[in-house]
């Protein structure tokens, strides 16, 4: 048996988010507004990467977490993508933060207006539905949030871990990245994250707070092809 975060996404959609997955055969995906993340199991075979087209309209990009690199087949484009580092909470001294507040489908369009400009990842109009968000708010705005993601059995992601420009520089990201992670805790499960390998702020930073890194993990963003033009060459 492999480990739940060996393969992340697909255990997410095939566990505790099994209930959020569009499924077809042993293709799974988030609905495009939560997140467009889609999963597959290890090694996919040609028939998984079929069904897989059967739950994305031609032209649809998609992120993937490739395990160990691999090429998806004819029918696919890569559009881009790059490596990214898995990390695990082994030391980490979670505790709640006092200004935290709990953010839901009320507070949207303001997560959403703040993903756009502090750009931490794909964040949806229903991206909230994953897990527990929790903001800080300077004057009723909202200026820094993080959240949990992927939800592989016995293991929660944090992920949106973001502040807004003029706020950096404050603690604000520490203190909500520990706040969601005591939150995770209490479940009886185990925080993890990712983050672009090349972000070595990020990693510096959650390596300080005791996540430690686990593996190094390829994301592709992947898309149908778009079926040929007739009377084009």
């Amino acid at each position: 048996m492999t480990h739940p975060l060996d393969n992340p996404v697909y255990a997410a959609l095939t566990g505790p988010h099994a209930a959020l997955a569009r499924r077809s055969g042993y293709a799974v995906r988030y609905p495009a507004d939560i997140t467009p993340f889609c999963g597959l199991p290890a090694d996919p075979s040609r028939e998984d990467w079929a069904e897989m087209a059967g739950l994305f309209s031609p032209g649809e990009a998609a992120l993937f977490p490739g395990l160990g690199g691999g090429t998806p087949p004819d029918g696919w484009e890569v559009l881009g993508g790059g490596p990214g580092v898995q990390l695990v909470a082994d030391a980490v001294d979670a505790k709640p933060d006092p200004e935290a507040v709990p953010l839901g489908p009320a507070d949207t369009p303001e997560m959403v207006a703040l993903a756009e400009r502090s750009k931490p990842g794909p964040f949806g109009i229903r991206t909230v539905e994953l897990g527990g968000y929790l903001g800080i708010r300077r004057d009723g705005e909202l200026v820094a949030m993080a959240g949990e993601r992927f939800h592989p059995a016995g293991y929660t992601e944090i992920s949106a871990v973001c502040t807004d420009a003029a706020w950096r520089g404050h603690g604000f990201a520490s203190r909500l990245t520990l706040a969601v992670a005591a939150a995770i805790q209490v479940r009886g499960e185990t925080p993890f994250l990712h983050a672009v390998a090349t972000n070595t702020n990020a990693i510096r930073l959650y390596k300080s707070l005791g996540f430690s890194r686990r593996r190094e993990i390829l994301f592709q963003r992947i898309r149908r092809s778009l079926p040929p033009v007739a009377g084009r060459a």
